[in-house]
């Protein structure tokens, strides 16, 4: 159900059902108006594959859902591989499926967020169709900001 409702998330709505929260350094805040969500959200610096990629950080209340990571590869891995995101000395394993990631569960995504507060860059490795590995690299400056920015946004439900 998590995968479901964070992969709605990459779907566009349209521009007028948008609202700007802002924009910190490399990342951006945004509230969808229906359904009510709001993200914190950012392109990799530097990207893997030949696809644009994206990190995102949402919060969706009717979901339940609260500072939640979704991460769109920028280039489709091999299935049997596994996705890992590093924060300097801190690793993940994301859940995945094509070219979709997010955290396992709710404490995961609070190690996550509170481990993008203290870092300066966040890499999603995984290995490519093919056999090649490769990396999605975020900037994080602005990262904190932008995910306080949006679950306040959202935080009236």
């Amino acid at each position: 159900m998590k995968f479901a409702v964070l992969l709605a998330l990459a779907i566009a709505a349209p521009a007028a059902a948008r609202d700007t929260i802002g924009i910190y350094q490399g990342w951006g805040a945004f509230r969808d108006a229906s359904p009510a969500r709001c993200y914190a959200i950012a392109r990799p610096v530097m990207a893997g594959g030949r696809a644009s990629g994206f990190a995102s950080v949402a919060t969706w209340p009717k979901r339940g859902l609260r500072a939640s990571l979704y991460v769109r590869l920028s280039r489709e891995r091999d299935r049997s591989a596994g996705v890992t995101l590093t924060v300097g000395e801190r690793r993940f394993t994301l859940v995945a499926n094509g070219l979709d990631a997010w955290a396992s569960d709710a404490p995961s995504d609070r190690a996550i967020v509170a481990a993008l507060r203290s870092g300066r860059s966040m890499s999603v490795e995984a290995v490519g169709v093919g056999g090649r590995p490769f990396a999605d690299v975020y900037a994080l400056p602005g990262a904190a900001t932008a995910v306080d920015a949006a679950v306040l946004a959202c935080s009236g439900g």
